[in-house]
């Protein structure tokens, strides 16, 4: 009987955790799925360079890959405090072993702590979004009725009135004009109409985000752009994806100082990340959008709630931003997530990608990754 033929290519990929192949000369030689999601990098930009440029030359993780080829043998380490370039901080194990026949080559595995975490308080903070719906079209309809009212009755109410009086119907306005805006942000809850089909260039949304904020409450901050050109297009409504853009953008561009604030977006293709759909199903979720910032960070105490409603680190915030990104994204079959730390932001949103139909229209889907592409 013929053995049959093992797909290593197919089990390197597999490996659920970043997983690793340093040369002798101490730069990565391969790297699998998990660790391009990760690092934010592909493989491409990972390969040729040493390991030492992401994690310091006095790291546990050099300590380890010089035993590991010094005795032959693997070794590992837990609970070790995993500082990579570009990344908060974490709490992780590493674990080191030879490559056998190729003399000076190791292979590293990185289990990082609290990715089940991570990914648990993102699906809930979808739910607590999706519960604010309710009370949407209540407060939509008992309250910005009677608002309207109190407006137009301190309006009527300044023409009979002196100067000075007239200041208390003016605050009477601008309150009832705020409290209006702040039930319109909440009624975008209620709308349950089904997310549009189609095809959406994630690129073309953040360049005019970009150009949006540039022209407005990003003037003072500098961008960086790190895209991947190949990012095939994800499904969904392009208005409601350029909201989305423009909430973290905004939020990405109040964090920063003054001067010296930075903005980095950057998009990646990361298919090891698969989200279990109720009802058993599964939705692929490579695609990677994510808005990094330099400012002070989210409050420790914020962190695990930071996308329900009403949550914020503002004084005068409403809460609502993120938690409106969280619906979108969970309308559009996504997650998002955050890490955070002083100096270093990162909310990264994770999407299918655009599933062409059958029939006629998918020779024109197949036109239109090729003109995005």
């Amino acid at each position: 009987m013929t053995a049959p033929q093992i797909d290593f290519e197919a089990i390197w990929s597999a490996i659920p955790n970043p997983a690793m192949v340093i040369g002798a000369d101490d730069k990565i030689i391969l790297a699998n799925s998990a660790a391009e999601t990760f690092t934010s990098m592909s493989v491409k930009q990972l390969r040729r360079r040493r390991i030492q440029s992401f994690v310091g030359e006095d790291s546990v993780i050099m300590d380890l890959v010089s035993q590991a080829r010094t005795a032959g043998v693997t070794f590992a380490q837990y609970d070790i405090d995993l500082t990579w370039v570009e990344r908060i901080p974490q709490t992780a194990h590493v674990h080191a072993a030879p490559v056998h026949d190729q003399p000076g080559q190791v292979f590293i595995q990185i289990v990082p702590r609290g990715i089940a975490e991570k990914m648990d308080r993102s699906l809930t903070s979808r739910s607590a979004a999706r519960s604010v719906v309710g009370m949407a079209a209540m407060l939509a309809h008992e309250i910005k009725n009677p608002l309207a009212g109190i407006s137009g009755a301190a309006q009527l109410l300044a023409m009979t009135l002196d100067e000075e009086n007239q200041e208390l119907t003016t605050l009477i306005r601008e309150e009832a004009e705020r409290i209006s805006t702040l039930l319109e942000r909440v009624e975008q809850f209620g709308d349950l109409r089904a997310v549009a089909q189609e095809p959406v260039n994630i690129h073309d949304i953040l360049q005019r985000a970009k150009l949006s904020a540039q022209a407005g409450f990003g003037a003072h901050v500098r961008f960086i752009e790190d895209y991947d050109p190949s990012l095939p297009p994800t499904m969904g409504d392009a208005d409601q994806l350029m909201q989305v853009m423009l909430n973290l953008i905004k939020n990405a561009a109040e964090a920063p100082p003054r001067v010296g604030g930075i903005i980095t977006l950057r998009t990646a293709f990361r298919p090891g990340v698969t989200l279990n759909l109720p009802g058993g199903g599964r939705e692929r979720l490579p695609l990677q959008i994510s808005i990094s910032d330099n400012g002070s960070g989210v409050p420790p105490e914020l962190k695990k709630d930071l996308f329900e409603p009403f949550v914020s680190s503002k004084a005068t915030g409403s809460g609502l931003g993120l938690a409106l990104v969280s619906k979108v994204m969970a309308d559009h079959g996504g997650v998002v997530e955050c890490e955070s730390d002083p100096g270093w932001t990162p909310i990264r949103l994770l999407m299918p990608i655009w599933k062409a139909p059958t029939g006629a229209l998918a020779g024109e889907t197949r036109m239109l990754r090729r003109e995005i592409a």
